[in-house]
């Protein structure tokens, strides 16, 4: 019998009018913003790698009809924290220079700037509880590996690998005291290829006990040796997560959900 089984649900999709409140940045490439609005009171996002549309239109998002919202620049984000009493929703982000749109936008735009968010459309939900955890990423799963420790038990054990830019200290992950974090440096390497090489050099005594549910996501590279990793600890790839989050070269590249 397993410990643990992966359920899909299906989520009404809404689209939100909100404004940007507050920013902060956790590295020198990361940033961390807070939305507000009305709109918001009643968001929900049950699944841990959920994603949401978050869309950048030159005038107030409130003013607009739905296929004008979704007529402006998009990128998605999984969502990190929400009151669904107050109308807040905290976002991360990270800033590739001057590329992009998303990025930019939370890096300069002015405090009360408009955004529209739509979603989650749906959600994969963890229902009971695994025996052992892996979860290894960059920053753009660092959202979704913040919200898989927070639902861990106090006892947990497991493994947590991040290939990051920055200092580890830097990105405030926290997770029970049973569970290792491995941060990465990044180094002059193409993305994800240290955390590549982290999951290759992975063998059977890094295995946590147990019936183990696996969430690898990065750059598109990870997904060949990420579901590798998975043979060679015999884990059940029905219920595990190997994505790509973004693609080098493709900005409008997401991740399948």
């Amino acid at each position: 019998m397993t410990a643990f089984t992966l359920a899909r649900r299906s989520n009404e999709l809404v689209f939100r009018p909100a404004r940007l409140a507050s920013r902060r940045f956790l590295s020198a490439d990361y940033v961390r913003v807070r939305l507000e609005g009305e709109a918001l009171i009643g968001f929900d996002s049950p699944g841990a790698d959920d994603h949401i549309r978050v869309f950048f239109p030159e005038g107030d998002a409130a003013s607009l009809e739905v296929d004008e919202l979704r007529a402006a620049p998009s990128r998605e984000y999984t969502p990190l924290l929400w009151d669904a009493v107050a109308g807040t929703l905290d976002l991360e982000f990270l800033v590739h220079g001057d590329e992009g749109i998303a990025g930019r936008w939370a890096a300069d735009a002015a405090i009360g700037a408009s955004v529209g968010v739509g979603g989650p459309r749906g959600s994969l939900v963890i229902e009971g509880e695994p025996e052992g955890w892996l979860l290894a990423g960059d920053e753009t799963s660092l959202p979704a590996i913040r919200r898989l420790a927070r639902r861990m038990p106090r006892d947990a054990r497991g493994l947590v690998v991040l290939e990051a830019s920055g200092a580890g200290a830097d990105y405030e992950l926290e997770a029970p005291e049973g569970v290792r974090v491995e941060w990465i440096a990044r180094g002059a390497g193409s993305p994800s290829s240290a955390l590549i090489a982290r999951l290759d050099a992975l063998t059977a005594d890094d295995r946590p006990s147990g019936d183990v549910f696996a969430f690898v996501a990065a750059e598109q590279a990870v997904v060949k040796p990420g579901r590798a990793l998975l043979e060679r600890w015999g884990l059940d790839a029905e219920r595990a997560v190997v994505k790509g989050y973004w693609r080098r070269g493709d900005a409008e590249y997401h991740a399948p959900h």
